[in-house]
């Protein structure tokens, strides 16, 4: 497993379980930037706050979250590893923009995570949040 791709894996995972930047800096550039098309992160432009961001749906409204990997990929000549997984999650917790809907979201998405060296300098995520928002009875 080449050394970006084994980083890249350990930071999917641990953003995806949670452990915010805590854990998750260890993986990035102290300064890692963010991106995404998506209203759900409004502001969000650091990999920090997004990872923080994550860590606080799970611990608040979304706490039965759980991902499954289902491709991931690398591009060595441009520094690339794109993560492709399904998040899937029960509204069951406080927090969110409404009292516990108990509705469940099923939702696509991908990370694009850009290495400068051996860690992670940008990440794109790519995601319907609307989408997902509808599915939880949050938009």
């Amino acid at each position: 497993m080449s050394s970006i791709k084994e980083t890249a894996a350990k930071f999917f995972d641990a953003c995806e379980t949670g452990k915010g930047w805590d854990v998750c800096k260890d993986f990035c550039h102290p300064d890692a930037s963010f991106k995404a098309q998506a209203d759900a992160f409004p502001g969000i432009e650091s990999l920090e706050g997004y990872t923080d961001a994550m860590k606080g749906l799970l611990a608040g409204p979304l706490p039965d979250a759980s991902y499954e990997l289902r491709s991931f990929a690398v591009d060595e000549e441009r520094g690339h590893v794109s993560g492709f997984a399904a998040f899937k999650a029960t509204h069951s917790g406080e927090g969110g923009p409404v009292p516990p809907s108990g509705k469940t979201v099923d939702t696509d998405f991908v990370y694009v995570m850009e290495f400068d060296g051996d860690r992670i300098r940008h990440m794109t995520k790519i995601w319907n949040d609307g989408f997902a928002m509808r599915q939880l009875g949050w938009g």
